[in-house]
C-alpha cells in the first residue's frame, strides 16, 4: 500500500487528518458507488476517504460534488486512487 500512501500525498488532500481506505476493484456495478456512498455517510468531517478501484468512477464524481465533497483522482497502472475529503 506505499504506491497508494505515495499517491495520495500528491494530491491537494489534508494529510493531517485521519483516513479510511475502501478497495471496491473486485464488486461489481453499482456495488463500488454504493459502498463508496454509504462509507461517506458513516465518516466524520474530518476523515479523508480513499477509494480504491480499476476503473475512474465516473458516477461517484457528480454525487461527491452534489453532496460538498472535494475530491481528486489519479491513475496508476491499473489502479484508481479517488481521494475525497471535505474542505473546513
Amino acid at each position: 500500500m506505499s504506491e497508494v500512501t505515495g499517491i495520495v500525498a500528491e494530491t491537494a488532500a489534508p494529510s493531517d487528518r485521519p483516513r479510511e481506505t475502501l478497495d471496491v476493484r473486485e464488486l461489481p456495478p453499482p456495488k463500488p458507488l454504493q459502498n463508496t456512498l454509504e462509507r461517506l455517510a458513516e465518516l466524520d468531517d474530518e476523515t479523508v476517504f480513499v477509494q480504491l478501484s480499476d476503473r475512474k468512477p465516473q458516477h461517484l464524481y457528480p454525487k461527491l460534488s452534489e453532496r460538498g465533497y472535494e475530491y481528486e483522482a489519479v491513475e496508476a497502472d491499473d489502479l484508481v486512487v479517488t481521494v475525497v475529503w471535505r474542505e473546513l
